[in-house]
């Protein structure tokens, strides 16, 4: 997952597909917009490689402790280019709903 600005839209998206495939090749006709709407949640930042991601284990701990329970899958949001950054320097973002534990 990839964050966006707004002003991408489908149809922006549509005209760039083209484009890309010459580029990159079929592989991104699979790319597509989605919103989240998650509300409540609980991230880590994760840094090093992607074999590395273990704060998975760290949030899920820390959100039982202050009370919460995970309501849904986690997601990840790399906000490093793995093609112009060294393994131990890339950076994720893993997110998951969460809800009070009535």
């Amino acid at each position: 997952m990839i964050r966006v600005p707004d002003f991408v839209e489908e149809e922006v998206l549509n005209d760039l597909v083209p484009r890309l495939v010459e580029k990159r090749g079929d592989k991104v006709k699979e790319v597509k917009l989605e919103s989240l709407h998650e509300g409540l949640s609980a991230q880590i930042m994760h840094v090093g490689p992607y074999s590395e991601e273990i704060p998975i284990n760290k949030l899920r701990e820390w959100v039982e402790e202050k009370g919460y329970r995970i309501r849904g899958d986690h997601h990840e949001i790399y906000m490093s280019d793995p093609r112009r950054t060294k393994p131990e320097n890339l950076k994720t973002i893993i997110r998951t709903p969460v809800e009070k534990i009535k």
